[in-house]
């Protein structure tokens, strides 16, 4: 990561009154970050993103649609194979700056098994899914997926449901703060995940529930070869 402005601060005459104005400002974020983590309630969708309150809307049935249909065959399988945990749409991640309530987030069983009971605040997951309206779409391909890739989420789903294809974005190094270039799954496809070792779906199954049950009974009794 480059820190070039520091040299244009240093450069500047008034660089201890620019450094002095950035040090109120990062307080003046805490604050308000402390005050929004204690107004937030179960009943309320929102997000901290750089200092400011996002409020979202009542999902419409498109989106609550394709949460559940992955949630149920992703849920499944990672606790059927002991993988970990998958939690939805209410789990707050809080990052170094900001604090997020994807849509959908897998935790590693060595991430999960350290979490107490009464936790409310969570650490960066290791796969998470956004699906996108078209009020959330900057955001989601914008600062969220600049965050989650400099926090080492290793795998960024961004679901369309309208165009219903998903973007996948993977870390293929421990070191990398950037994800590579998105591969782009559509309905004819099948998308494996990165991290979640076999999970390998046809992208139909979250827009389909005929194609996901069948997915589901795959998933349960897949052939023996």
């Amino acid at each position: 990561m480059g820190f070039e402005y520091v040299d244009k601060i240093m450069a500047s005459p008034d660089a201890p009154q620019q450094v002095e104005a950035l040090y109120r400002a990062i307080e003046d974020e805490k604050k308000r970050r402390r005050d929004f983590r204690e107004w937030i309630t179960p009943a309320i969708k929102a997000e901290f993103i750089n200092g400011q309150v996002v409020l979202h809307s009542p999902v419409k049935k498109r989106h609550f649609s394709v949460t559940d249909l992955l949630s149920s065959l992703l849920s499944f399988y990672v606790r059927f194979n002991k993988l970990g945990r998958v939690a939805t749409e209410k789990a707050m991640i809080a990052l170094t700056r900001n604090d997020y309530e994807p849509d959908l987030v897998f935790f590693s069983k060595e991430k999960y098994d350290t979490f107490s009971d009464d936790q409310l605040l969570f650490p960066a997951p290791d796969f998470v899914v956004e699906i996108i309206s078209k009020k959330t779409a900057s955001i989601d391909r914008g600062v969220k997926k600049q965050d989650y890739a400099a926090h080492g989420i290793r795998e960024y789903w961004i679901i369309d449901p309208f165009r219903q294809n998903i973007e996948q974005y993977v870390l293929l190094s421990p070191n990398d703060t950037h994800y590579t270039p998105p591969k782009t799954f559509g309905l004819a496809d099948e998308i494996e995940s990165y991290v979640i070792k076999g999970f390998n779906i046809p992208v139909q199954a979250l827009f389909d529930e005929a194609v996901n049950v069948e997915t589901m009974q795959f998933l349960i009794n897949p052939p023996t070869l």
